[in-house]
């Protein structure tokens, strides 16, 4: 299979705004966008977007994983980018039909169905900078997926930078591309540098999370992670990964955290990126000014095996479902 993000369907749902009304939900080819040079995302950065995914069962049944969640999300990215957006109803409806539209094109667990809900400014106008676009697309983007690990699940080597921020306080919480594109120079640097994966920023010394998933540490029986304040982003596996964690019997704290902690307690325990793609990912090493920290026994520790086995179960379909994730999917 293609590297992941690279295969897509041969149809998408979408859904245009003019005049304060939307037009519907269509299904269309997916073929290029043809934009003015004027349209306001090209120029003011008018734009959010989703990833969730959906699975085929041993059975043949196929479920969506958390939809709900997604679009609560959107919406929240939506209002805090002034962007018009379909409402919620509309936004699920959009997710199931997406999925039934391409049906056959889901392959067998690992692999999943990927799906990216866009939502951008297409007003004409390059004055606009200084208000809201009063036009739109909202869509649907659909890709066949495989293992994220094709060549088997590794521990990450992590960048500690307690200098670069991720995104502007109170803005980490949106999913937009610009806070993508604010940590891409970091993460490149940090690759070419010194061989790391990813950076976990942690501005003011207070840890946030990488620039493309949420950050946990575990340690002495207890989970602990940044709380939800406006600058990171609300992982929707990141929450599924603190129920699990709790139900299980760790003790899930979420509280601001310092470097200096984080250093001191990781060769004592476990750390994790959680996140769509990769479920949840292990942290073998830690670079923190030029110095190398191992995390734990520098593999995949007892507890992070636990919960992304307990999560993948759940996605796949093979193990109960007590939270009502998996949700049927509607044709």
């Amino acid at each position: 299979m293609a590297a992941f993000g690279t295969e897509f369907t041969d149809k998408m749902v979408i859904n245009h705004y003019a005049d304060g009304q939307w037009s519907g939900l269509a299904v269309v080819p997916v073929e290029p966008f043809n934009l003015h040079p004027a349209t306001h995302v090209l120029h003011y950065a008018s734009e959010c977007f989703e990833g969730l995914k959906a699975y085929r069962t041993e059975s043949g049944d196929i479920h969506l994983f958390r939809p709900d969640r997604h679009v609560a999300r959107l919406l929240r990215s939506a209002a805090q980018l002034l962007l018009p957006v379909p409402d919620e109803a509309t936004l699920l409806a959009s997710l199931h039909k997406a999925v039934a539209e391409v049906s056959d094109q889901i392959p067998a667990y690992p692999g999943s169905l990927y799906l990216r809900p866009t939502l951008f400014g297409t007003e004409e106008d390059i004055g606009a900078a200084a208000r809201p676009t009063q036009k739109a697309i909202y869509y649907v983007l659909t890709s066949p997926v495989g293992d994220y690990f094709t060549g088997g699940l590794k521990p990450l080597r992590v960048k500690v930078d307690d200098q670069a921020q991720r995104s502007t306080p109170n803005f980490g919480e949106v999913k937009t591309g610009g806070n993508y594109a604010a940590a891409m120079r970091q993460v490149v640097r940090a690759r070419e540098e010194m061989g790391a994966d990813q950076v976990l920023f942690a501005p003011g010394g207070i840890v946030q999370e990488t620039g493309a998933a949420n950050f946990v540490l575990i340690e002495n029986g207890e989970l602990l992670t940044k709380p939800l304040d406006g600058s990171i982003l609300p992982g929707v596996t990141r929450e599924s990964i603190l129920t699990l964690a709790a139900a299980a019997g760790l003790t899930v704290t979420e509280r601001d955290f310092d470097v200096a902690e984080l250093l001191e307690r990781a060769p004592l325990g476990e750390a994790a990126l959680t996140g769509t793609a990769a479920v949840l990912t292990p942290v073998g090493e830690l670079v923190y000014n030029g110095e190398t920290i191992q995390v734990g026994d520098g593999d995949m520790g007892p507890w992070s095996s636990k919960l992304r086995e307990q999560l993948c179960a759940i996605q796949s379909g093979t193990a109960e479902d007590p939270h009502g994730w998996r949700v049927a999917l509607e044709n």
